[in-house]
């Protein structure tokens, strides 16, 4: 086995080589590389084109879009849920393993904490518009009878998830904030630019890193992280109802809540997988996001994987044991009908892709894991697409059968969400610490107090310190 898969911080570090291997790519404009700007560009150019499609949308209506009779629902939906899903590993990263005590989330769970926020924010933007009258959508809230003369539709799933979805991302928002008042505090101490100082000093909230600073935190943090834990499966479960409790054929499991949530978790590692892969050889972060990380998401990739299909699973043995002719149609539909080379797509990217991480040589290889995640985030996307378009483009009457296919303005659109996301990640991780400094001092601290696995001894010398940071 390779050193660098045993251990959960690499190299030889000490608590000042860890504050300024995070804090400098902050501060100091230097660290950033090439390939951050050419990154940065392109997203901002795909932002341009949402910019341009939601005006567009706004002018027009929703006509634009490939929707029709009987497919009402098109990518808008398709992609809501999509973007949903992959905001669920922040939430898992962040608060259950926090309160399981697993060491090895502290690399990451800032970085997934940030994926979170931005994917609700791009799949907040969806059923808005979706609406067709977003300036309106404050309707949607129980405001009451005495300001707009009437209740919300409670019996609504858009309602139900107005309430989900507004919850989680300020819940998730909060418990971020949080978690990053140390090290806005460290920045705040470090920062050589005026501007810099004041900012990070106001975001700080005037931490002091006194006993009792420390004490209201961390209970601070665990009552977060214990408001955030079942938001993990009441969110997704909330957005599987908005298929599972309508009649449609393919709709009305009993089994999408579980293997919505499932799913949700599977797209959000592989993300989580997407975006550190590159940022940790962009800012040559092996030593703190090592291979054991990796390893561990690839695991939990896995786990999740095999959920998935086993709910692929069942919903063709219920359409098969129902007896239902319409149910069982759906299915035989879905395997032959025009849509099904996405289907069996869907079946090889989240059914047999992801077995290759039983190998543990998979799992160490960084091209290999990319190249999966990448297979599994499009997986994830066919899921709703056949969950969807496939599932009412031919209903119980055949004299309203359609096809559903998408405009120009329908990839327009969610090309331009990637390009926000992408975006708003590579400036969080211009101005704020990716990593958590303060967690990973505490898991070097427990390293030398032999808590957690073995590492190579910590620097005690001036020059071995100097030479780490340099």
């Amino acid at each position: 086995m390779l050193l660098g898969q045993e251990k959960l911080i690499g190299g030889r570090q000490t608590y000042q080589s860890l504050t300024t291997k995070i804090s400098d790519i902050v501060l100091f404009n230097s660290k950033h590389p090439l390939s951050w700007y050419i990154t940065v560009g392109a997203a901002f150019m795909l932002l341009q084109g949402l910019m341009l499609t939601v005006t567009y949308l706004l002018y027009l209506g929703v006509g634009i879009w490939g929707i029709n009779q009987p497919v009402g629902w098109g990518f808008d939906i398709i992609n809501f849920v999509w973007w949903i899903g992959i905001g669920h590993a922040g939430t898992l990263i962040s608060a259950i393993l926090l309160l399981m005590r697993q060491q090895w989330r502290t690399s990451i769970n800032r970085f997934a904490e940030a994926m979170t926020l931005f994917a609700v924010a791009c799949a907040g933007m969806y059923p808005l518009l979706h609406t067709g009258r977003p300036w309106v959508a404050y309707w949607l809230m129980p405001i009451g009878p005495n300001v707009l003369g009437m209740w919300p539709q409670f019996r609504s799933p858009l309602v139900w998830d107005v309430f989900a979805v507004s919850t989680y991302a300020t819940v998730s928002a909060i418990f971020w904030f949080t978690g990053l008042i140390p090290d806005l505090a460290t920045m705040r101490d470090r920062a050589s630019n005026r501007a810099a100082k004041y900012v990070f000093g106001m975001l700080a909230m005037g931490w002091r890193g006194s006993a009792t600073h420390w004490l209201r935190y961390e209970t601070a943090y665990l009552i977060l992280a214990s408001l955030s834990a079942p938001l993990v499966l009441s969110v997704h479960t909330i957005v599987s109802f908005d298929f599972a409790v309508s009649l449609i054929p393919g709709w009305h499991t009993t089994i999408f809540p579980p293997y919505f949530v499932a799913g949700a978790v599977y797209a959000g590692f592989a993300m989580v997988l997407l975006l550190a892969i590159p940022v940790r050889a962009m800012y040559g972060l092996k030593d703190l996001i090592t291979m054991r990380h990796i390893d561990w998401m690839c695991k939990v990739t896995m786990a999740t994987g095999l959920i998935v299909f086993y709910g692929y699973m069942c919903e063709v043995f219920y359409g098969w044991y129902s007896g239902d002719q319409y149910e069982w149609f759906m299915i035989l539909n879905r395997m032959r009908g025009p849509y099904a080379p996405f289907y069996w797509s869907l079946i090889l990217c989240n059914g047999v892709v992801p077995n290759f991480f039983w190998s543990k040589r998979v799992r160490q290889n960084i091209p290999a894991v990319y190249i999966i995640s990448i297979l599994v985030s499009i997986g994830m996307w066919l899921e709703r697409f056949i969950i969807i378009p496939a599932s009412i483009h031919r209903d119980f009457l055949p004299s309203s059968w359609g096809i559903y296919t998408p405009s120009m303005w329908d990839w327009s659109m969610f090309l331009g969400t990637m390009g926000l996301f992408v975006f708003l990640m590579f400036l969080f991780v211009r101005f704020v610490p990716m990593i958590a400094i303060a967690e990973m001092k505490d898991l070097l601290h427990r390293a030398e107090e032999g808590h957690v696995d073995h590492m190579p001894p910590p620097i005690h010398t001036t020059a071995d310190a100097a030479a780490v940071v340099d």
